[in-house]
């Protein structure tokens, strides 16, 4: 199971054309990646919990912006190399989409 990233200029189409909103993808820390969140209250107040392992979730540059600052914590929980060079690569396109307008950071679960 893994969790792959891509960041869109404008809302991702879910069935096909969404390459031509495509800024820049992240898929090489998705097993990490679904692991560190998998630790996140699916419940609690904080926009990463909100991320489906098994689905899609978007977030817009609001949303980025707000999750950006959890990444922050995660991060200081985390021993494992893999989870924290995941964690960067989050925090990177949360902070571009954040900066973004109009963007949208697109999870892609399995």
């Amino acid at each position: 199971m893994g969790v792959e990233l891509e960041l869109h200029s404008r809302r991702p189409m879910r069935k096909g054309g969404s390459r031509d909103s495509l800024l820049r993808g992240s898929y090489e820390h998705g097993e990490a990646l679904s692991k560190v969140m998998s630790t996140l209250d699916r419940h609690g107040s904080g926009r990463l919990g909100w991320v489906d392992p098994y689905g899609d979730t978007l977030f817009n540059e609001q949303e980025a912006a707000v999750a950006r600052q959890e990444v922050t914590a995660l991060a200081q929980g985390c021993t494992d190399a893999k989870q924290k060079a995941a964690l960067v690569d989050l925090a990177e396109l949360l902070e571009a989409c954040a900066e973004t307008p109009g963007s949208y950071l697109w999870f892609m679960g399995d």
